[in-house]
């Protein structure tokens, strides 16, 4: 078992620098990449060459933006796509009584549904199918209601309010928009821009205790992809892009082929891996964590 906090305490912040994630809390105004980028500025002074967000938020909606910082950046794409959660207000354009609007979204807009992202989105225009797990009303003032919705990742919950409206013939479209969740990264761990920035300027002056708190080690991928343990002996090789074998694992273990582990030895990373069994061959690299300098 990975202790990330182990991990973190072990680690000095010029380290965690180098492969962490932070969980910021958007503010409605900015784009997705305009924070990305305000952060990568705010750290660039202490050895931050660049950044990513996972998953793009629209500039007026707030909430959990996760970003990657320097190497961490390398694993944006295993965190894309798992579980969104929202609290959001939507206003529908004639009145309608609760119980209406609940037998509409039972009979079409609860399970997997096929989608088609808006106009305005960065994606090809093309009909997706999206998984909504939950899609509960909770207060309703007028014509303004009040949901929480648990979705597929690259699921569009502007376009699902448009497309109820459409469904209730009364049309509708949402007002207000937070991601209290993207995958493993919650609102309660979120931290907002003001008070990122003076972690950081505590951080110049001597005080690390605000940015330890807030940098997440990248090892935190192993609490979405399943982990494996590799001898210490096969470490050299394999920060060089080598195949692990079998006999290079601690215990033997069973995965499916093609499925995406993260491979350690004890608490160091090595990276992530897409499993082969074949040949005595366990898996191929996608993503290797060199060591910088040579350092092992």
């Amino acid at each position: 078992m990975i202790s990330i906090e182990k991990i973190k305490k072990n680690k000095s912040v010029k380290e965690l620098l180098e492969f962490s994630i932070i969980n910021i809390d958007k503010p409605s105004g900015p784009t997705s990449f305009n924070v990305s980028d305000f952060v990568r500025k705010t750290l660039k002074d202490i050895g931050v060459r660049k950044t990513s967000h996972f998953g793009t938020l629209d500039p007026k909606v707030t909430g959990v933006l996760p970003i990657a910082i320097n190497r961490a950046c390398k694993l944006t794409g295993y965190f894309i796509g798992h579980d969104k959660e929202y609290v959001g207000i939507m206003r529908i354009h004639e009145d309608l009584p609760l119980k209406e609007i609940e037998k509409a979204i039972k009979k079409k807009f609860l399970g997997v549904i096929t989608q088609l992202p808006p106009v305005k989105s960065r994606v090809k225009r093309e009909e997706r199918q999206r998984e909504i797990k939950k899609f509960k009303l909770l207060e309703k003032n007028g014509k303004d209601i009040l949901f929480h919705s648990t979705v597929e990742g690259g699921t569009y919950i502007r376009k699902l309010i448009d497309d109820l409206g459409k469904e209730l013939k009364i049309g509708a479209h949402m007002l207000e928009l937070r991601r209290v969740r993207a995958g493993i990264f919650e609102e309660k761990d979120s931290i907002r821009l003001y008070d990122f920035v003076e972690a950081v300027e505590k951080f110049k002056k001597g005080n690390e205790k605000l940015i330890r708190g807030i940098l997440i080690p990248g090892e935190i991928i192993s609490e979405i992809h399943s982990s494996v343990e590799v001898k210490e002996g096969e470490i050299e090789r394999l920060f060089t892009g080598k195949l692990i074998y079998d006999k290079d694992l601690i215990k033997k273990v069973k995965f499916k082929k093609e499925e995406i582990v993260c491979v350690f030895s004890g608490e160091k990373f090595i990276g992530m891996y897409k499993v082969i069994n074949e040949n005595n061959v366990f898996a191929k690299p996608l993503f290797v964590l060199q060591p910088i300098g040579g350092k092992k």
